[in-house]
Order: structure tokens, then sequence, then C-alpha cells
């Protein structure tokens, strides 16, 4: 139901827009509330640190965690992600996109007042008649129960929701990057050293054919060295092809063409690792840090504004509108002989009855709000789960990589041994045939697992939020 009155004098307006003034200011508002939702958390980690990693303090910044690698390619091909990786300019538009919103809803808080002018040509009784007017129309909506300010509150949660997306969006593109980067360091290693081993067996071939026709040994021998060398010369191709696709990967991240990196990155490298200090916070430090759970935990906060908005629905709304300006016959007597036209209007628009709309509205909106908390609590989790992951894969990559290391010096020993003792003729050809393969295996793991506790330390880093400031 709408009551409008509408007055022809302006005298009432200041006792009508007092009386708005004093409703607004009485009014019962539905409280927005602004508490974040609940979640039990640790008071501190599980998994144990590696040996020989120290923990920094808790104020140590985690922004620019790539820097840690002490690589300037590295950190070059992250700054260049960060500026031109599609989704980070998507990002940026998106948070752009709601901050304007936000000034929109505020903007409704606001009078608006708007300039008008018309001109009339009419004909009566073989009479012509002109009239011409020009005024200023202001209207203007009072927030007496919050309806219009939570509106703002929702529209400001989701500006700040888009403000920590952009910064996940930050954090996910860097670890990608990292990732990708040591990736293809490992890859040139791994080449490396099947092309090394590829030359021992070659050599070792050599010898066997020599010895076959000599007479020292069968024709069984050298073919049992012809295929382990064709054997490891088979995985350089593979290792070629993942080596391109990394360096593609790698181009597209940092919003190239696939091709444009293959110069910058074709000379190897050795496989980043970071220093041994960690900022590791307490839970409920890395939980305020890390921008998905921020994300989440404003969704909740625009889904309870959003509750307060249809809750005030449903009660009544004033509007005030009036209009001020000049009327004359003529365009030029607007200025001096025009007659003044005033007018003030004031509706009341009060609810009665739509069959369980407003109410429903609201069931919507707290069906809504139990959605985001439930969301905010599986960001909690995943979190904590995240972080609990990479603290205990990188204990046991780096008690992996101690013992790869031993086997990979045992294996190189004896290979060498195995071939010395082949070409003197003190052993036959299946030991060195062993010993060969057992070299490239371990040495091959012990790569591997270089490039595995790099790969973990940037999930560690990234687990804990870092990537943004």
């Amino acid at each position: 139901m709408t009551i409008g009155l509408r007055w022809l004098d302006w005298r009432p307006v200041a006792g009508t827009l007092g009386l708005a003034l004093l409703l607004q200011g009485c009014a019962h508002r539905a409280p927005v509330a602004s508490e974040s939702p609940g979640a039990a958390l640790p008071v501190a980690w599980n998994a144990p640190l590696p040996a020989g990693v120290a923990v920094l303090p808790q104020a140590d910044d985690l922004a620019r965690w790539w820097e840690r690698f002490g690589d300037p390619q590295l950190s070059a091909l992250v700054a260049q992600a960060l500026q031109a990786h599609p989704s980070a300019l998507s990002a940026q538009a998106a948070l752009r996109q709601a901050r304007a919103q936000a000034r929109v809803q505020a903007a409704g808080m606001l009078p608006d007042v708007s300039l008008s002018g018309s001109a009339q040509r009419s004909r009566s009784g073989g009479q012509t008649g002109n009239s011409f007017q020009v005024g200023l129309d202001a209207g203007w909506e009072p927030d007496l129960f919050g309806r219009l300010d939570a509106g703002v509150q929702a529209s400001e949660a989701d500006a700040r929701a888009a403000q920590a997306s952009l910064e996940q969006v930050h954090v996910s593109l860097s670890a990608e990057v990292a990732l990708q980067y040591i990736s293809l360091r490992s890859l040139q290693q791994r080449l490396a050293i099947a092309q090394r081993n590829l030359e021992t067996q070659q050599q070792t071939l050599q010898i066997t054919d020599w010895r076959v026709q000599a007479g020292l040994a069968t024709s069984l021998v050298a073919e049992q060295a012809r295929a382990a060398a064709e054997q490891t010369a088979a995985q350089l191709p593979q290792l070629q092809a993942s080596l391109a696709q990394a360096r593609h990967a790698l181009a597209v991240l940092t919003g190239q063409a696939p091709a444009a990196l293959d110069a910058a990155l074709a000379a190897p490298q050795a496989v980043p690792q970071p220093s041994q200090a960690l900022a590791l916070d307490i839970p409920a430090d890395t939980l305020r840090q890390r921008p998905d759970v921020r994300v989440a935990q404003e969704r909740v906060q625009a889904a309870l504004a959003r509750v307060s908005q249809a809750d005030a629905a449903r009660y009544p709304s004033l509007r005030l509108s009036g209009s001020l300006g000049l009327r004359a016959l003529t365009l030029g007597a607007l200025g001096d002989s025009a007659s003044l036209v005033h007018s003030l209007l004031g509706s009341v628009a009060v609810p009665l009855f739509d069959g369980g709309a407003t109410q429903a509205q609201v069931q919507v909106q707290q069906a809504a709000l139990e959605q985001a908390r439930q969301a905010y609590q599986l960001a909690v989790l995943t979190a904590l789960k995240e972080v609990e992951d990479a603290l205990v894969a990188l204990q046991g990559e780096a008690a992996r990589l101690a013992h790869l290391q031993q086997a990979a010096q045992a294996a190189g020993n004896a290979a060498l041994l195995a071939q010395q003792r082949y070409a003197s003729g003190l052993i036959d050809f299946a030991s060195v045939l062993e010993t060969q393969r057992t070299q490239l295996a371990t040495q091959d793991a012990l790569a591997t697992s270089q490039a595995n506790l790099g790969s973990n330390h940037v999930r560690l880093f990234k687990a804990l939020g870092g990537g943004w400031q």
C-alpha cells in the first residue's frame, strides 16, 4: 500500500524532512552481524619440520617467497606472470567492478537531483499558445530500517572478497610458475644424466665389440650391451618433449606465446632450492593471511548483510520528492517574468500482503548465509590440510633425498669399478650391465627428489598464504 501527499506550498517541507530524520534515527533496524563464523583451530601444526630447517619469526614476510630460491630468472618470470597473465588481469577487472558496484549502492542512500526542461505548443479555438518550463527535481528515500545500509555493507563485503580473490590469483600464479620452473630445470638435469649414461654405455658397447672381435666375448654380450644403450637413448626424446612442454607452459603463464621463452630457457641451470629457513606461523595466523579463507569470510559477511536487507524489506518505506521550477509563455521570459512552480510529494509504502514473498526472500538469504558459512568451514579445513600435507611431504622428501645422495654416490663408484674390471676381463658383462642400470636409475631418482623437495617448499609457501602483498 502506498500513501501519497502533495503540497503546492513549500512551507511543510521543513517539518516533513524533520519528521523523516527523526524516524530514521529512532526506527528499528535489523542488525547486520559482523562476527566471523567460528572454526575449531589447532594451536600448533602436527607435522614436524625436517632436520636442519629453522623457523623464522612470525613477522617474516612471505609476500615474495620466490626470492628465497636465489634465482633471478625465476623471480623475473613470476613478476611477468603477475602482470600479464589473463587470470590476473581478469581478477583486477572484477575488483574494479565490485568497487564500482559498492559506490553505486552507497549513492543510493543520498538524495538524487536532476535538471529538467520542457516546451509545449498547443492550439485551441484558433489560438496558438506556447509554454516553457525549466526546473530541478529531487528525491530522497530515508533509510528508516537499515535496508539501504545493509545493501551497502553487502556490496562492500563483495568488494573485499574481490580484493582477496585477486590476491588468491597472485598466490596461485606465483606457485604455478615456480613449480613449472623447477620442473623445467629438473628435466634439463635428468636429460643431462641420461646423455652422460648413454655415453658410458656406448663406450662399454665399443669395448664389448672389440672383445667379440678378439674372441673374448660372445655376440650375446654385444647384443645385451646394445640393448642397454638403446633403452637409454629411447628416454631422450621423451625428456626433450617434456622439456619443451615445460617451456611452453611457462610462456603461457607469463602471458606470451608458447615458443616465446625457448631461447631464454635453453641453457641448463641447477634446480633452485630455497634457504633452510621457513616462515611458519601458528594456524590462526596462517588462516588470516590466506586469501581464499578471507574470500570465504567476506562472503559470509555479505550474506549476513543481505539477510538484514531482506528482513528490512518487511517494514514501511518513505520516499520524499519535490520539484522547483520556472514557467513562462516565451523562452526569453524564463529569466525575468516567469512564474515559480514548486511541489513536494511524500509517499509511504507499507507492505500488507504479498503472498509470503517477502518472508520467503528472508529465508532465501538465510539459506545463502548457511551455504556461505559451510564454504568458510571447508576453506578453513582445506587450508589446514594443505599446510599439514606440505609439511609431511617436505619432511619425507628431505629424508628420501639424503638416502638417494648416498645411493647415487655408491652407484657411481660401483659402475666405474665394474667398467674398469670388465675392460680388464676380471668380471662378466652382466655385472657391468646391472651397475650401469642402477647408476642411471639412482641418479635420475636423485634429480627427481631434488625437484620434489623444491616443489614441496613451493607448496608449503602457497599453503601458508604467501605470494601477495
